[in-house]
């Protein structure tokens, strides 16, 4: 896991978001205490921000009490990895209700939240939910719906919330123009507080605004635009949370080196 650093130097990261397991299954091999020290080592080294990302399997909005025990298995593994690893917050998509309704997903996830916290003490990393673009039954696309969870919880100070633009703009928030910005940043401060905001995932949008679709795409190339990731990047209300790309690589694997360069040109705006 140690590469990471090399990897996010050589396309000029001075922050990082990894896995700490493969994020298409549900278990994996235990991590190696010298993986373990190499990791915490060039940590210190770099000194950069770190977040992980949790599986896609993990659902902790389920009625079917077999997926939900595999998904609080799970997400307490990879909180317990990323507390190992000195990986400050963990990113995990709430989940879908499936046709309980929203209320009872949020319920729900607050509940599976509160079992995970609690075995989890001394853990000193933040689960960091993340907004969703609204697509099926996902709980999470509206502030208000994250900030719902949060209320139900028993250790709210341990949870925070990662900002995906890409996301947000499918749900409805017009991040695209100035105005837009604006709206969204009240909206967060007043439903879930500014201070709550620990990471933010750089993404453009495939799709139209409020179209309730999940697909990336490479900064400038999609319907969000250039001018909107230049407000973010020069945002000093966003400075403290680290902001870490999830778009296309490309044929090339290069379009994460090609996005970072274009936003530090923003930042001369």
């Amino acid at each position: 896991m140690a590469k990471a650093f090399d990897r996010g130097a050589d396309i000029g990261c001075d922050a990082v978001q990894v896995f700490v397991k493969s994020p298409n299954q549900w278990r994996a091999r235990p991590l190696d205490p010298q993986e373990v020290e190499g990791f915490r080592a060039r940590s210190l080294e770099a000194g950069w921000p770190l977040a992980a990302h949790a599986a896609y399997l993990i659902n902790l909005a389920s009625a079917d009490e077999e997926i939900a025990a595999k998904s609080r298995a799970g997400l307490k593994d990879e909180f317990a990895r990323c507390g190992q690893l000195g990986i400050g917050g963990l990113v995990f998509h709430p989940g879908a209700h499936l046709g309980a309704g929203i209320q009872v997903g949020i319920e729900t996830i607050a509940r599976n939240m509160d079992a995970i916290l609690a075995e989890s003490e001394g853990v000193d990393t933040f689960l960091l939910l993340e907004n969703t673009a609204g697509q099926g039954s996902t709980v999470g696309a509206r502030f208000e719906e994250l900030a719902g969870i949060i209320a139900l919880l028993d250790q709210p100070d341990r949870v925070g919330v990662c900002l995906d633009t890409c996301h947000a703009f499918s749900a409805g928030y017009d991040v695209s123009t100035e105005e837009g910005h604006e709206a969204l940043l009240a909206e967060f401060d007043r439903h879930l507080g500014l201070a709550r905001l620990r990471c933010i995932h750089l993404n453009d949008s495939k799709h139209l605004l409020g179209s309730h679709k999940d697909r990336h795409e490479n900064i400038g190339k999609g319907l969000i635009g250039e001018d909107a990731f230049a407000r973010i990047v020069n945002d000093a209300r966003l400075a403290h949370a680290p902001q870490v790309l999830e778009t296309p690589l490309g044929d090339d694997d290069g379009g994460h080196r090609r996005d970072l360069a274009l936003l530090r040109t923003f930042l001369t705006r």
